[in-house]
């Protein structure tokens, strides 16, 4: 059984804008996932509703099922998923600013009850992120954005995931630090052995990471596969990636909703 599961997850906010339309995937345990798709297609909505913080937005989930380990969790209290083991990477970089880098890893800390083994804990994360033991008394607002997403992620971390969902953590990076960061995240997954569901509009850096990779149009998965699969796919490169057929360099923002849609489901 996977790790988690959605079944045909519908989504309504304030009971009326349907967002999901009938979204399934799976997440195996010890697996990172890609779910890719351009703005307003659904990917953060979909964290949301698996975390619990659909709830934040007046949104819920009006049909359908979401399991983790064999569990019903739609609709749950964002709390009590949390302590189950999912923890979610917010997108834009949600550090407690006016808290030092070391408070912040301290307050990840806190959920997973593991205050004997704090001191472990914390070196843990300074040795995947050796910046943020050079500015453990630094203030997080006054880190750069890089060092921000460092300390997100660490922060996380310090919790004892099982399941990391990552928002878009390549968001305003410079293409050095997000090599950086997916790199991380990819030996989180095998050292820790912590399973990753990530939100990407970055294609590439996602599915050179990922083992299975969904695409996701205006609500519902048009294209799954295996992450290798979806490299080479035609389709992916040309509007996820920027490559024509004949290499040529194309931004998908040209290229016509509807073509998409006829080209994945035709």
């Amino acid at each position: 059984m996977p790790m988690l599961q959605l079944n045909n997850v519908e989504v309504r906010y304030m009971d009326v804008i349907l967002v999901l339309r009938g979204v399934s995937l799976e997440v195996e345990k010890g697996s990172v996932v890609a779910l890719l798709g351009s703005n307003g297609a659904g990917k953060t909505t979909t964290l949301r509703a698996i975390s619990g913080l659909l709830k934040t937005q007046d949104g819920r989930v009006t049909d359908g099922s979401i399991e983790f380990e064999g569990k019903r969790i739609e609709n749950g209290d964002p709390e009590s998923i949390a302590r189950q083991g999912i923890i979610q990477i917010l997108e834009g970089r949600r550090t407690l600013v006016h808290l030092t880098v070391e408070e912040n890893l301290r307050a990840g800390a806190y959920i997973a009850g593991n205050g004997a083994n704090l001191k472990r804990d914390l070196d843990m994360v300074y040795g995947y992120f050796p910046v943020l033991k050079e500015l453990r008394n630094q203030t997080a607002g006054y880190l750069s954005g890089g060092e921000q997403q460092m300390l997100v992620v660490g922060r996380g971390l310090m919790s004892h995931p099982k399941l990391m969902l990552v928002d878009e953590a390549s968001l305003g990076l410079a293409p050095i630090l997000v090599e950086e960061i997916f790199q991380i995240l990819k030996r989180i997954n095998e050292e820790e052995r912590v399973s990753i569901l990530m939100v990407e509009q970055n294609a590439r850096a996602a599915l050179a990471l990922a083992h299975h990779g969904y695409v996701i149009e205006n609500g519902r998965i048009v294209l799954d596969d295996t992450g290798e699969n979806l490299r080479g796919n035609a389709d992916i490169r040309e509007f996820y990636m920027g490559l024509s057929a004949v290499g040529e360099t194309k931004s998908y923002r040209d290229v016509k909703h509807y073509k998409r849609r006829k080209r994945w489901l035709g």
